[in-house]
């Protein structure tokens, strides 16, 4: 298990590796993405923080903190992390969604988590921020994905 920003950092790797950026909202997006495919594929978490329903999807709060200054601009260097190490079942998730997902816009990421059935759909309540989206509600969402991809 790592840190958002561990993963977030990963994100950006590849992004950069491919000479793209990446806004906030996307790498939130797909962190929370890569969390929920590590629960649904290898039944544990991603990272040890806690997701969030708010307005315009699931966010980690700790990670949004770390980059709301960059606000709707792109992502620019790495994000403080003591542990940038990923194992090898870590790193082959980020990388997957990356591919499957890195290529989409913030606003397309966050339509996809407000889908009817998921774990930000059953847990927004209106206006309303601060609801703790559980892992075991991800978790059933993403192995049943998984299970219908199989």
């Amino acid at each position: 298990m790592s840190t958002a920003n561990a993963v977030a950092n990963r994100f950006l790797e590849l992004a950069e590796n491919d000479n793209s950026q990446l806004t906030p909202m996307q790498v939130l997006k797909l962190v929370y993405m890569a969390h929920g495919w590590m629960l649904g594929l290898y039944h544990r978490p991603l990272i040890d923080q806690r997701i969030e329903a708010w307005r315009y999807g699931p966010v980690i709060p700790t990670l949004y903190d770390a980059m709301r200054h960059f606000r709707s601009s792109p992502v620019t260097g790495r994000l403080p992390a003591n542990d940038n190490i990923l194992d090898p079942s870590e790193s082959d998730v980020v990388e997957q969604v990356y591919r499957n997902y890195g290529h989409l816009s913030g606003i397309a990421l966050s339509r996809l988590t407000h889908q009817s059935g998921t774990p930000w759909e059953q847990t927004y309540r209106g206006d309303f921020m601060g609801d703790e989206i559980p892992n075991d509600v991800i978790e059933a969402y993403y192995a049943g994905r998984a299970a219908r991809a199989a």
